[in-house]
């Protein structure tokens, strides 16, 4: 059986899968040497590993002579750039890319001077090198893949692998590119002294030329020149191989040269082979032999709408827009541009771009060559691209998950096998640009890779400061240690005790520290709770406690300083609490309907409380004693809360004064003016019922004390309630009188109201007396019953220390009893009522003027 080597020195061949045969159409190029173009004004020469491998060599407004090195690294993925002429660099920023993306890239402008002058170039025997010269010189030459990938060169001819096999690709199977097929006709020599270089550093036991048929003068040359070349005859030879597309990638040559098979993510390296370019062996040689860098490469600028199509030497950097207006570019509308071949290029958005390292075309067909882009159709599942497909892939399944977005799953099919051939888009009778979605799958997996390789990263710097800080940490506190045991070894007695009464003093700060912050917490929280049950209390309560309690510390300090009787200062503090709790809540803030209404009962329980307090020593001296008359003590202090009274009513007629002349009529015009809103009259009739129901319940509580209330002497709180009511209804009496005016007429029929509903309690109470004295007698016990049963009556007594109190309960009370009609019998009462009531307040009126003297002495005391 033949091994691998006797079958390629027979020349055996083996048939590679898939490929098609498109138009060749090399001859437009073909037909001319290689030539030179001239020199651009301008230079674009990329620096994209700039900030990742390497750094700027130059800055700008630095003047660069052509082969100067731009970039400087010493990472073995780094490949130098070179100043393709000399000139000045003008600018560093970026510009757009020779990709289909023309995604910006950072660029070294150069302002050629045309002088294309060169830098010292270092030659050098291949004797006089080591093969780690040779490999350092082809790297800093910038030397990468010339058949399109640029793949750094110097990884590839130093291999972890022995190599066995050394493939020279000069198949070219591109349509209408020529340039690898001149650069075998006219270099040949300088081909194979680079295939030399190449045998010395790998030492392969076969190197085998590989050409397609379709270039016989190429075949020719390389033929001649492996005769007249050093190396041994049985170790190199050219092959010529059936042209068909695409047998110029590397997986695909190999198989149709050994007959094996590259798996799957590897590299032709582990199975012992390499290949290279025949540009790439020509640039190789020139680096290792005259020192010069990789600045310039062959182009092949092909195309109907070229007016001088042919292959040309171009400087890297060079512009495309250069090269066309250089070579009689004639474009059409929408003309397109493309880098590279018809099947494997890219068009280009914009022709501002530079000439690359693997740049190896410039096509610019007519609307005849290449025409509109078809409308995509829906695949019919015909399975040609399957048959097409040279990587033995499913383009189908791979379209689908692609299309959809589903990247894993497509990766699980090999996507990453897919060399971009084109031949699936070829022969799709649905004309679906498979390739592009093949492109758009695999970067998107790349760039996810990419964040997920920086994520593993960042997580490993992450974990490496982690230990770092534990490591730092553990040091210190080995450090404190021996550092305190160093002091503890050469500490004294004495020196312990101050050491320990120094911890003991900072326990009890941390425990006082501790201590403090729970009480101030605690009081934090107490404070919440109570200002939180202060603002939801009713204002007028607090208020009303606060006076209270105000006035009860004061009246105690005039009885502690003076030495008065107990009894007096009880009396005089119950007889003041309800002036005072009105005043204080006549200084708070506006108060809602709710606490205005509590604080008028509040004042009503006081009075009640007052009197009370003020009759039950009379009753006390009245049992003992079986007479009316009063001792002269209990005489002085009845005096005494007689001026207490009528000073307190004197205040409150001064500030009702300055309010309005008269309360009640003043209440009844605010009544009269709302009494047409329908929302108020209802508020009214309930607040109307509900004091109603409270004087019913009042009445029934005082009809048990009935009796002892009227023997009693009236105190000075009923003397005072009693004038208020007499100055009221003498200005009710007056309101009615004032008949003619229109607004009088309505204040009128309100006092009339009030008067009926005062003569219906009183006809009630007096029906079986007799029709002037009775009556008279009687109003003492109807004014003291209409004190406590009628809220109406009661807040009288309010009104001159806080008006605004009273006004919602004369609104209640005014507003259903002016809706109600007059009849006879109840105007007839009403004007009994008026009767007594002016006699009563008459009487009062004397009964004050004969005392007036006598008690202003007493109430200064």
């Amino acid at each position: 059986m033949l091994t691998l080597l006797d079958q390629l020195d027979k020349g055996t061949l083996w048939r590679s899968p898939g490929g098609i045969h498109p138009p060749e159409v090399k001859f437009l190029s073909n037909a001319t040497p290689i030539s030179q173009l001239p020199l651009a004004a301008t230079y674009l020469v990329p620096i994209p590993q700039v900030g990742e491998n390497c750094t700027l060599a130059v800055n700008i407004g630095d003047s660069v002579l052509k082969g100067t090195p731009l970039t400087q690294g010493t990472s073995i993925w780094h490949l130098p750039v070179h100043a393709p002429t000399s000139g000045t660099i003008v600018a560093i920023e970026p510009r757009a890319s020779n990709h289909a993306s023309a995604l910006p890239v950072n660029t070294c402008v150069i302002q050629a001077d045309g002088k294309d002058t060169w830098c010292e170039l270092v030659q050098n025997e291949l004797d006089d090198l080591t093969h780690q010269q040779m490999i350092d010189k082809i790297r800093a030459a910038g030397i990468a893949g010339m058949g399109g990938a640029a793949f750094p060169t110097h990884i590839k001819l130093n291999p972890v692998s022995e190599i066995d096999l050394v493939i020279i690709n000069g198949v070219e199977c591109e349509p209408y590119i020529s340039a690898d097929d001149r650069l075998m006709r006219e270099y040949s020599q300088d081909i194979l002294a680079g295939i030399g270089i190449i045998h010395r550093l790998l030492t392969p036991k076969r190197i085998v030329i590989a050409i397609e048929d379709n270039k016989p003068e190429a075949a020719k040359a390389m033929q001649a020149a492996v005769v007249q070349c050093g190396l041994p005859a049985d170790s190199i030879r050219v092959t010529v191989i059936p042209t068909k597309y695409p047998s110029g990638g590397e997986k695909q040559l190999i198989q149709i040269i050994t007959g094996r098979e590259v798996p799957s993510g590897a590299i032709p390296a582990k199975l012992g082979i390499v290949v290279h370019n025949v540009g790439t062996a020509f640039a190789i040689h020139q680096a290792v032999t005259q020192g010069k860098p990789l600045i310039e490469r062959v182009v092949t600028v092909t195309g109907k709408n070229v007016g001088k199509p042919g292959n040309y030497w171009l400087p890297i950097g060079t512009p495309v827009e250069h090269v066309l207006s250089a070579t009689e570019f004639m474009p059409e509308p929408e003309q397109k541009v493309i880098i590279g071949g018809p099947m494997m290029g890219h068009a280009l958005a914009n022709i501002q771009v530079p000439i690359l390292k693997g740049t190896n075309c410039i096509l610019v067909p007519s609307s005849q060559e290449i025409g509109t882009t078809p409308e995509e159709k829906a695949c019919i599942r015909c399975g040609e691209c399957a048959n097409a497909c040279p990587a033995l892939l499913l383009p189908q399944q791979l379209f689908w998950h692609a299309k959809a977005e589903e990247y894993d799953k497509a990766a699980s099919y090999n996507l990453k096998d897919c060399i971009e051939c084109g031949c699936c888009s070829y022969v799709c009778p649905s004309d679906i640009p498979l390739v592009e979605y093949y492109r758009i799958a695999k970067s998107a997996l790349k760039q996810a890779a990419d964040e997920k390789q920086q994520a593993e990263r960042a997580k490993q710097r992450f974990d490496a400061r982690l230990a770092r800080l534990e490591e730092e940490k553990l040091a210190r506190e080995a450090k404190a240690k021996e550092a305190a045991e160093r002091r503890q070894a050469t500490m004294t007695g004495t020196d312990k005790n101050a050491v320990a009464e120094a911890m003991a003093r900072i326990a009890a700060k941390k425990a006082a520290a501790a201590q403090s912050a729970t009480e101030e917490l605690s009081n934090e929280e107490s404070s919440n709770v109570t200002s939180t049950d202060t603002t939801d209390a009713p204002k007028g309560k607090a208020a009303v406690a606060a006076a209270i309690a105000r006035a009860k510390a004061k009246k105690a300090a005039q009885v502690n300083a003076n030495g008065a009787d107990t009894n007096d200062v009880v009396n005089v503090t119950a007889s003041d609490e309800s002036f005072l709790a009105t005043d204080a809540i006549a200084q708070e803030a506006p108060l809602s309907q709710k606490d205005k209404v509590a604080a008028a009962i509040a004042r009503a329980k006081a009075k009640k409380a007052a009197q009370q307090a003020d009759t039950a020593p009379l009753e006390t001296t009245e049992t003992a004693d079986s007479t009316s008359e009063l001792s002269a003590a209990d005489d002085k202090k009845a005096k005494v809360a007689a001026a207490v009274a009528r000073a307190k009513a004197k205040k409150a007629a001064q500030q009702v004064e300055t309010a309005a002349s008269d309360i009640e009529v003043s209440n009844t015009e605010i009544i009269v003016s709302d009494v047409n809103d329908s929302e108020a009259i209802k508020k009214a009739k309930v607040a109307a019922a509900v004091a109603r129901a409270k004087a019913k319940k009042a009445a029934q509580q005082a009809e048990t004390n009935a009796d002892n209330d009227l023997t009693q002497t009236a105190t000075p709180a009923v003397d005072s309630a009693a004038s208020v009511q007499a100055d009221v209804n003498d200005d009710t009496e007056a309101a009615a009188t004032d008949v003619n005016d229109v607004e009088a007429i309505k204040k009128a029929k309100v006092a009339a109201a009030v008067a009926r509903a005062k003569a219906k309690k009183i006809a009630a109470a007096s029906a079986a007396e007799s029709k002037t004295e009775s009556e008279i007698e009687s109003v003492d016990d109807i004014q003291t019953k209409a004190n406590v049963a009628s809220p109406s009556i009661a807040a009288l007594d309010a009104v001159a220390a806080k008006p605004e109190a009273v006004l919602p309960s004369a609104e209640k009370i005014a507003d259903p009893i002016e809706t109600a009609a007059l009849s006879g019998d109840e105007l007839k009462k009403a004007r009994i009522a008026a009767t007594i009531a002016k006699a009563k307040a008459k009487k009062a009126a004397l009964a004050q003027q004969t005392e007036a003297s006598s008690d202003s002495s007493v109430a200064n005391d």
